[in-house]
């Protein structure tokens, strides 16, 4: 740790739809200095994630929302730096939330260790072995409980998310028909990622039609990423008794009037469940998501992409990217080349 100051974005305006730069203020500080009970921790990588344009509202989302005046809040990947804590041990490496910063002072027991030894890839643990893969595999077991063999469709499927569920129903040995947007992005889901088929939502005209060519008896299960439409789409096309289950509704998070599916009747017809969920309720249970996820990794069943940026003044610009759909992989911002990462 060598910086004498701490950079930090803060939140100055609420955004009204898209964020833009003036919403934030670029602020250096002194580095704060760890109380009794609590740690500082350098921050390596800033997760940027759709669920962050929530947080900035002032009604904010499943969190209270961001004050304004303050860092911007932020998945990471961090390291201890200083500690006056057993849990936490100096060189210990952590994932959790905290800020767009370089350094933040968190209270022990807030973040959570990862099992980094310095053989994996680090940047895993924001994705297959990090909250993503938790996301996934949760999202997909628990709520949705998957059974082996049934019909299953998933949104945003070139995304972090959407891409281990494809490769988990795989592994399942359903049939797996996704929705990306793009012909890159649809080749990889189709190509790499192994699902049986793939709708470019953005060259097709009718979802509701192109859903139905696929599953002509219903689909069982629809793992939701962005909600609006196609979610609309995919509950006209329900198996009875399907499931689905709402990660997130990227389509909607820069939008004040939101309105709701019209054809919620489906859900009576076919006996259907629709579930939200957040990862954060699984968080005693990470291990389990990484134990499996971990062995699927190594047998070559499961392949992650990461779409890593650079510099801190970047970090604005980035998070719009989501939105705009400039990106491919899982977003993630390095700050610094000084992470003592071995």
């Amino acid at each position: 740790m060598h910086q004498s100051l701490n950079r930090q974005w803060l939140l100055v305006k609420r955004p009204v739809g898209h964020p833009k730069k003036t919403d934030f203020e670029y602020r250096e500080v002194d580095i704060p200095e760890p109380g009794d009970g609590e740690i500082l921790l350098q921050i390596l990588y800033a997760l940027v994630d759709p669920a962050q344009r929530g947080w900035m509202d002032a009604g904010g989302n499943y969190w209270n929302p961001l004050p304004l005046g303050q860092p911007v809040r932020s998945g990471i990947l961090a390291k201890v730096v200083k500690s006056n804590s057993a849990q936490h041990p100096v060189g210990q490496f952590v994932m959790g939330v905290a800020g767009w910063q370089d350094f933040a002072v968190v209270p022990e027991g807030s973040v959570d260790p990862i099992p980094y030894d310095g053989t994996q890839d680090l940047r895993a643990f924001s994705h297959a072995l990090g909250s993503k893969g938790a996301t996934a595999y949760f999202g997909l077991f628990d709520v949705c409980n998957l059974q082996d063999g049934e019909q299953v469709l998933v949104s945003s499927a070139a995304g972090a998310v959407g891409s281990l569920v494809v490769q988990l129903a795989k592994i399942k040995g359903c049939k797996v028909v996704g929705v990306a947007g793009g012909t890159e992005k649809c080749a990889w889901v189709l190509g790499e990622l192994g699902a049986d088929a793939v709708i470019d939502y953005r060259a097709t005209e009718n979802m509701s039609e192109a859903i139905a060519e696929h599953f002509p008896d219903g689909l069982d299960v629809y793992f939701d990423n962005v909600g609006g439409e196609i979610l609309e789409a995919a509950m006209n096309n329900l198996a009875i008794g399907a499931r689905i289950g709402i990660c997130g509704m990227i389509a909607d998070y820069n939008v004040s009037d939101r309105v709701g599916p019209r054809n919620m009747w489906n859900l009576l017809v076919k006996r259907a469940r629709i579930e939200g969920f957040l990862v954060a309720d699984y968080r005693a249970r990470y291990h389990e998501a990484q134990a499996h996820i971990g062995v699927w990794i190594d047998q070559e069943k499961i392949k992650y992409k990461i779409d890593e940026r650079a510099g801190f003044e970047n970090l604005p610009a980035t998070l719009n990217c989501l939105f705009t759909g400039d990106h491919d992989g899982r977003m993630i911002l390095k700050l610094t080349d000084d992470d003592g990462i071995s």
